[in-house]
């Protein structure tokens, strides 16, 4: 049995998003490698593909704007849903929340929120699949959720059932799956990122207001 920490910590390094420079991470440097890796992990364990290793431009952006605007969080109960590697979260406790939990189905990204927690110095707490809960938040944010059609499928009724009773706030830098309905636009930003991983060098991300079903 691979151990999750051992593996993240033998593939990645530590680094900042250009755009979070307060936020380190455990992150993969170049792609090829942690993908080949993970194909392992995947064969052994069924385990999700290393999404976690990246900073994904919608998560950058929601935690450039946390950072920016701490009273948005300052106080309040969030969940990071489908987390990755936790950036979101982990903005969230340096901006004040009263508490953070981060969500993902991938067992190796809830191990690199954990690691990524602790190399900030904050409390973050770590779930596995939570669509279909109750809600005990008051704000659930959502970094670039949209890019397949069955997640998309989902998870959004499940958010808009959350969003008669918490903020619900989708970041989304133009995934095809976005619905066209049922949501409030707040603001945009352009975000820097990898040509390695989009076909742009760089995204339009809208934070969009989840509005209630």
């Amino acid at each position: 049995m691979i151990d999750p920490n051992a593996f993240i910590q033998a593939n990645t390094a530590v680094v900042c998003h250009s755009l979070v420079p307060e936020v380190s991470l455990h992150q993969a440097t170049e792609i090829t490698p942690i993908w080949q890796a993970t194909e392992a992990w995947l064969a052994a364990t069924g385990t999700e593909p290393p999404f976690w290793a990246f900073a994904w431009p919608g998560s950058a952006a929601m935690a450039r704007h946390i950072l920016d605007h701490r009273a948005l969080v300052a106080g309040r109960r969030v969940l990071d849903f489908a987390a990755g590697g936790g950036l979101a979260a982990i903005a969230c406790a340096i901006a004040g929340a009263a508490w953070v939990e981060a969500a993902d189905i991938d067992p190796l990204a809830i191990a690199a929120t954990g690691l990524n927690a602790a190399l900030n110095g904050v409390a973050v707490r770590c779930s596995g699949d939570v669509v279909g809960q109750a809600c005990r938040w008051d704000l659930i944010l959502c970094g670039d959720v949209c890019y397949e059609a069955p997640m998309t499928g989902q998870i959004l009724p499940w958010l808009r059932r959350m969003a008669t009773n918490c903020e619900v706030w989708i970041a989304d830098p133009g995934r095809a799956y976005l619905p066209h309905e049922g949501l409030e636009k707040m603001w945009h930003r352009e975000v820097a990122t990898s040509m390695e991983l989009e076909d742009h060098a760089t995204r339009r991300v809208t934070l969009w207001r989840v509005l209630p079903a």
